[in-house]
């Protein structure tokens, strides 16, 4: 079972109140999630930022159920986004998806994406003990 740690008694909240650590249980498997993208399968990308997050969210469900995972299962994400408005369609899409499980999570703006049209990349890691 993951343990996650919030320390809003000793570090301040993060936005979203997002877990300020998560421990993994001995001999867990981690799963490493490359950035993904809004492409669908047929290579399109929506050009609506919330339509990216759901086909992202989407493909990310994809490889975590290859490894035997779930949402519950990350215990990092890492959001890249290219405007901050789109972080308002992450935290309810994120909320959406994963309820309650609010695991430690890494913001950035940048500038652009080397695919046209991508205005958001998640990366995720996993783990689970057996």
């Amino acid at each position: 079972m993951l343990t996650p740690h919030t320390l809003n008694d000793r570090i301040c909240a993060h936005s979203g109140n997002a877990a300020h650590g998560m421990e993994l249980p001995p001999n867990a498997r981690i799963l490493f999630c490359n950035g993904q993208v809004g492409a669908r399968l047929d290579g399109t990308v929506p050009a609506e930022p919330l339509a990216q997050l759901e086909v992202i969210f989407e493909r990310i469900g994809t490889i975590l159920a290859a490894g035997h995972m779930t949402f519950d299962d990350v215990v990092k994400l890492t959001v890249y986004v290219t405007d901050k408005a789109i972080l308002d369609n992450y935290f309810r899409i994120r909320a959406r998806i994963m309820g309650d499980h609010n695991p430690p999570a890494t913001l950035l703006i940048v500038s652009g994406f080397p695919r046209p049209g991508v205005v958001v990349e998640i990366e995720a890691v996993a783990a689970r003990a057996d």
